[in-house]
């Protein structure tokens, strides 16, 4: 027995202060409690952000992202000219006048095509406005369309003298696809986060560690305050991976 003693004794002084108390706080319950904690609040916070995203309108919130200047938007666009085989065409085209009428079709101001057959019109409001494009040898282009719903026009002229081209764009909208994507974003944050409050769940009780660890490192996903929470959970993943000898799948595989 005094032999067992002796060489617990020299195992202990064979250690330097470092590893003496990383194997304290390896064999304290406060620390995977600790863990536990912390990946718990990591959990919750992707769960928080989860919620609201859900619990608010999330259509609004993206259709009002260009409202912040009162309801405002810019147009930019381009104008290019007509392909013509393989040999020409396709160059932006200067001096291309834009017209821009209200919704009620009230003129609002006339714009210019810079060298590279660009324009940009500032502060439009959000409601449906209609452009027209007129350049002299080609047919005039009118095109109804709501500002901020596109991130750039791109017009084709076509030479000719015929009756004005009409097009609709205020239905090609991607808000439908960003709403969609919103809205599994905030499904997915959700989840993530539920599975860090049963991976903390999971640690307090000393159950499996090996559950405990995937449990937290979905919850890493959930994306709580962008990398406050992720850090939580990291933080507590650390401190249960050090005292994972106190989990029941851990030392019952060692008994």
């Amino acid at each position: 027995m005094s032999t067992i003693i002796d060489g617990h004794e020299d195992e202990i002084d064979g250690m330097n202060g470092l590893e003496l108390w990383l194997s304290d706080i390896a064999t304290d319950s406060a620390t995977r409690n600790l863990g536990a904690v912390m990946i718990g609040i990591g959990g919750l916070l992707g769960m928080v952000i989860g919620i609201m995203l859900i619990s608010g309108n999330v259509s609004d919130i993206l259709s009002g992202q260009m409202e912040e200047s009162g309801g405002t938007a810019d147009i930019d666009g381009i104008v290019i000219s007509e392909l013509v085989g393989n040999s020409s065409g396709g160059d932006g085209v200067e001096g291309v006048e834009v017209t821009l009428f209200d919704e009620e079709e009230l003129e609002v101001g006339t714009y210019v095509t810079d060298s590279s057959g660009r324009f940009s019109i500032s502060d439009v409001p959000r409601r449906t406005v209609l452009l027209e494009i007129e350049h002299p040898g080609n047919v005039t282009v009118r095109i109804s369309l709501i500002p901020g719903d596109h991130s750039q026009i791109s017009v084709t002229l076509i030479e000719g003298d015929g009756p004005p081209i009409q097009l609709d764009m205020t239905g090609e909208s991607h808000l439908d696809e960003s709403v969609l994507i919103a809205t599994i974003f905030a499904v997915f944050a959700l989840l993530t986060g539920l599975a860090g409050i049963a991976g903390a769940l999971e640690a307090n009780k000393g159950g499996s560690y090996r559950k405990t660890w995937w449990l937290s490192f979905l919850s890493l996903w959930s994306g709580g305050m962008i990398f406050v929470g992720p850090l939580f959970t990291l933080s507590g993943m650390g401190l249960v991976g050090l005292s994972r000898n106190q989990f029941y799948d851990v030392y019952s595989k060692e008994d």
